[in-house]
């Protein structure tokens, strides 16, 4: 039985976990990976503390996408829910890839072009951080037998044991255990970080999220487990964190005599998925209790985050080429570039998208009443 109530937890937590993209997106120029635009310095600080973050964001965003997929599902057929999708995801998917993405691209490669309209003379489309909404997309249309089994009753019994083991104190725990077998063995045949669909160990991890999402959602015993299990979960995540961390700061030094360069990634992977999952499922838990509440702020912030979303990448690229360019520190320039690209993000949202028809549909927004 599918709960349809509106979980303002949720939407609360899809909200934060995008902001917390946008933050990641922030700090991405100036801590030393790759990225469109790199500041000529870096800070190890702040690459240190991001690689913590990484292991949240995304792994939530497709456990609660699963869910939404879930309850979408449960109002539709199978045609009208893959119309549903193709509005929702792929007509957005489409007009950020032609329109929203080739910005990035031209700062990206701005010596190699002469003009923007270089960028769609040599035909230079990619996703870029679009890459969530075309998985997406993918995940929910080759799920959906699996979705049509969870609807009927074929599945009763599966979901009847995976309550009965969600209802022990470690229950929740041990779904970590597929979690870190499938991404240990699929990196090592999938190692790339890509985040293409055909990568299957980024497909897999992330479609493990999606899933137990569906699975959470289709049981409503689980979410009072996790509600009830929330401190539990708590004390898990917090061991994981200082596993996670220990591991991370461990000096090659004092593993290298031990184990193989192959088995060190198989640790890495195992402790991300660790604190990653535990992560996830205590905020699941906590957020029934801070956060499944009703407000005008949630209304307004759970309509607009969508289009932030597609815009939120575009925005600081196109500032952040200006700004990494002055001679000012990296405090300073993150400072400057999130004060000048919320509030952009925002005004584009409230002139351009949210008042018309069209924009909305480019940008998945559901249809203005009134």
């Amino acid at each position: 039985m599918i709960e349809k109530k509106r979980r303002y937890d949720l939407d609360w937590l899809r909200v934060i976990a995008i902001l917390a993209v946008y933050l990641h997106h922030i700090g991405m120029p100036f801590n030393g990976d790759e990225f469109h635009i790199m500041n000529s310095e870096n800070s190890k600080l702040l690459d240190d503390i991001m690689v913590f973050f990484e292991q949240l964001r995304l792994p939530l965003l497709f456990l609660i996408s699963g869910t939404g997929t879930i309850f979408a599902f449960s109002k539709r057929t199978w045609v009208h829910f893959i119309k549903e999708r193709s509005i929702r995801l792929m007509v957005p998917l489409i007009f950020g890839t032609l329109l929203i993405v080739p910005p990035q691209t031209y700062y990206e490669n701005i010596n190699a072009y002469t003009s923007y309209i270089d960028v769609y003379k040599k035909g230079s489309f990619d996703t870029n951080h679009l890459w969530f909404i075309e998985n997406l997309f993918i995940m929910s249309i080759l799920l959906i037998p699996l979705i049509l089994a969870l609807k009927s009753s074929k599945l009763d019994r599966f979901v009847h044991l995976i309550d009965t083991v969600a209802s022990r104190k470690y229950g929740i725990l041990l779904w970590v255990l597929p979690l870190i077998t499938i991404t240990v063995l699929l990196k090592k045949i999938y190692p790339d970080d890509s985040k293409d669909i055909t990568n299957l160990s980024s497909t897999f991890y992330y479609g493990y999220f999606f899933v137990s999402g569906m699975f959470f959602t289709t049981s409503k015993n689980i979410w009072n487990y996790l509600k009830g299990y929330r401190s539990f979960n708590f004390r898990a995540f917090i061991i994981s964190f200082i596993l996670f961390y220990g591991y991370y700061l461990l000096p090659n030094a004092y593993v290298e005599p031990y184990f193989t360069i192959s088995n060190r990634w198989d640790i890495w992977y195992l402790v991300c998925a660790l604190v990653s999952w535990t992560l996830v499922t205590t905020l699941l838990g906590y957020g029934q209790v801070w956060f499944n509440k009703k407000s005008t702020l949630l209304i307004k912030s759970n309509e607009a985050i969508y289009p932030f979303y597609i815009l939120h990448q575009t925005v600081i690229i196109v500032l952040g080429y200006y700004i990494i360019q002055m001679d000012w520190g990296i405090a300073l320039k993150i400072m400057v570039l999130i004060l000048t690209s919320f509030p952009l993000i925002i005004a584009i949202y409230k002139l351009l998208i949210h008042p018309f028809k069209i924009p909305r549909m480019l940008f998945g927004m559901k249809t203005k009443r009134g």
